[in-house]
């Protein structure tokens, strides 16, 4: 036990000797903390390495290594390659997170069915990228790490299958591939690292593997959906045949994004309607005009077009995505999860909504009162030790005497308030209610605008100050509020993003235990209502048999911060006799005719009904 912590020891110096060496091989500009180093599985887990014997964390950009697994697995003499490798992470691909989870929402798409392994995929291709480089232009033995993997690898299926002969049946075709790509890009002899069987078609997908590599290095989001596309059926045939093992010990970044919060991921990039083009069918990766092959070689033009075409090619079906298009928030959720950032769905809708909602916030409106107040400074007083350290007054004490003592010479001052020339800014609190019934979408899965119209409100408002009160209704009976009129942002996503899904019938009697104690001292409250023509329930009759006009009269008046209705409509507002009292009682009704709608009523709601304008006008009155 002894001369293995010695063993380990050493091995630590070791490598942290190369570990500014491995800076500098990518720049000698490049800053990171030196890596943490780990002395076996837990230790390793603790700090979210997993998956492999290193690894780089991007929430925090820390570098990862368990030095234990490294001797285990016989990488001791290749500190600079491995190091550089997860640098390669940091500075080339991905870098950030926001950059890997664009990276997944492409793969994703372009691996359909199978889209749950697109960390797997990301993480093949970004090793690709880097350990070209590294080969390529640092002279890095990459070649020397595969092949002492696959002797390990090798030793431990023999010993698996009893040391039966059956070449090429524990290798997936996917492994052969992929070390068959790395061949072609160092022009290293076929078989050297790639053991499995190799026909025509997997050569010729090797090839296309390796222009992909050389053709979009620099654009390696575009890449990383070729190369997707490529070995999407290799992907299905190892599902299949549950050879995924013989890879799964390399992910230094398949869960590099555990702890991280991502943004940019709800909308869609323009680009990503490419996502799903297969490599062949790519004039870039197949000009005729280039006369160079990928692994360096003169290759005529023919030579070219035949490997692509003997490329076992499966073309994905439609396009789709653009500019201004957004994600389901199911979706958002899947691209979360392969970045390795696990969480429930109700943390993923919050993420959602509120990461949808940022760029239309705007600051809800304020009411002016009658008056402020400004400091008054009136003169100076005793300070003991009882009184708090920070009303002491350090400079007019040291002049009343040369020595501070508690009580004698120590002072405070007095500060008054005088009535100031500028109106008071008083916030108008929002009582929300939004309708969650059975015709509603679950805000979890499909994009619900009622509920980012609620987010885009709710977060607007305490923005400047005010408080909400969140209300989530369905059937009778069925409702999530919060407790009260809160600032709790978290409490008040937590009920806009929920589901009920029931009947609809409005919570009248939330309605009226509200207000019924409500007193004119108390700050004015707006009442929002979002739904459809089920709002009519609102004004029928509670469980105590009172009128739903009266309660929502009573609420207006004591709320005197008005009260909207905001409704997806088929007819207009006129034609319907209970909005047509609704509006009489003081009530202002939006018609939207679609529920897309509701984004642009939300961000004016607070401008165009409490702005600045508005103010100065009911002040006036």
């Amino acid at each position: 036990m002894t001369a293995k912590k010695f063993e380990i020891d050493e091995l630590r110096g070791i490598w942290s000797a190369k570990w500014f060496d491995a800076l500098a091989v990518w720049t000698p500009f490049t800053r990171l903390s030196e890596p943490i180093w780990c002395e076996g599985h837990s230790e390793a887990s603790r700090h979210g390495l997993t998956s492999s014997f290193a690894m780089i964390r991007l929430n925090d950009h820390a570098v990862v290594i368990d030095l234990t697994q490294i001797a285990h697995v016989g990488l001791e003499h290749f500190a600079l390659e491995i190091l550089a490798h997860e640098i390669g992470h940091h500075v080339l691909c991905p870098a950030d997170l926001n950059d890997l989870g664009r990276l997944i929402a492409r793969i994703r798409r372009a691996l359909q069915s199978v889209s749950q392994h697109a960390g797997y995929v990301a993480n093949l291709w970004s090793d690709v990228l880097i350990n070209d480089r590294l080969y390529r232009i640092s002279k890095l033995d990459m070649p020397g790490i595969y092949r002492t993997l696959e002797e390990g690898t090798t030793a431990a299926r023999s010993a698996d299958n009893g040391n039966k002969d059956k070449a090429g049946t524990a290798i997936s075709r996917l492994w052969t591939l992929y070390m068959r790509i790395y061949e072609m890009l160092w022009s290293l002899p076929k078989s050297s690292l790639a053991h499995g069987c190799i026909d025509e078609a997997l050569d010729g997908d090797a090839w296309l593997g390796a222009r992909i590599a050389r053709i979009y290095a620099r654009d390696w989001l575009k890449g990383g959906s070729r190369f997707a596309v490529l070995i999407l059926p290799y992907l299905i045939e190892e599902q299949k045949e549950s050879s995924v093992w013989h890879a799964r010990g390399l992910l230094d970044a398949e869960g590099a994004g555990v702890g991280g919060d991502p943004s940019g991921l709800t909308e869609i990039d323009s680009d990503e309607d490419e996502a799903q083009m297969h490599p062949a069918d790519d004039p870039s990766i197949v000009d005729p005009a280039d006369e160079t092959d990928a692994g360096g070689d003169a290759a005529s033009a023919e030579e070219r077009k035949n490997r692509g075409r003997k490329s076992s090619i499966v073309r994905p079906g439609a396009k789709g995505g653009g500019r201004g298009q957004f994600r389901e928030p199911f979706e958002y959720g899947e691209i979360l999860k392969g970045l390795g950032i696990k969480l429930p769905l109700r943390e993923i809708a919050i993420r959602y909504y509120t990461e949808r909602a940022r760029p239309h916030l705007i600051r809800f409106p304020t009411r002016r009162a009658p008056i402020t107040t400004e400091p008054l400074i009136e003169g100076l007083d005793s300070w003991d030790m009882g009184s708090p350290i920070e009303e002491l007054d350090l400079l007019e004490s040291a002049m009343a005497g040369p020595r501070l003592i508690p009580g004698v010479t120590t002072v405070r001052r007095l500060i008054g308030e005088n009535p100031g020339s500028e109106p008071k800014k008083t916030p108008v609190d929002l009582d929300l209610y939004v309708d969650c019934s059975g015709s509603m979408p679950n805000p979890a899965r499909n994009i619900s605008y009622l509920t980012l119209a609620g987010v885009i409100i709710a977060l607007s408002a305490l923005r400047v100050g005010s408080s909400v009160k969140a209300t989530l209704w369905s059937g009778a009976g069925q409702y999530k509020t919060t407790s009260g009129f809160t600032r709790d942002e978290r409490d008040i996503l937590g009920i806009l993003t929920g589901y009920i899904g029931g009947s609809t019938a409005f919570p009248i009697h939330l309605l009226r235990d509200t207000f019924a104690t409500r007193k004119s001292t108390d700050r004015p409250v707006h009442i929002l209502v979002i739904s459809d023509n089920g709002v009519d329930t609102m004004f029928a009759v509670d469980e105590l048999n009172n009128s739903g006009w009266d309660i929502a009269r009573t609420a207006l008046e004591k709320g005197r911060g008005g009260g909207t209705l905001a409704l997806n409509l088929y007819r207009e507002v006129e034609k319907i006799p209970v909005l047509v009292k609704a509006r009489s009682q003081g009530w202002n009704v939006f018609r939207v005719r679609a529920w897309e709608d509701l984004i642009a009523f939300a961000r004016a709601f607070a401008r165009e009904n409490y702005g600045t304008s508005s103010n100065r006008k009911r002040n006036s009155d």
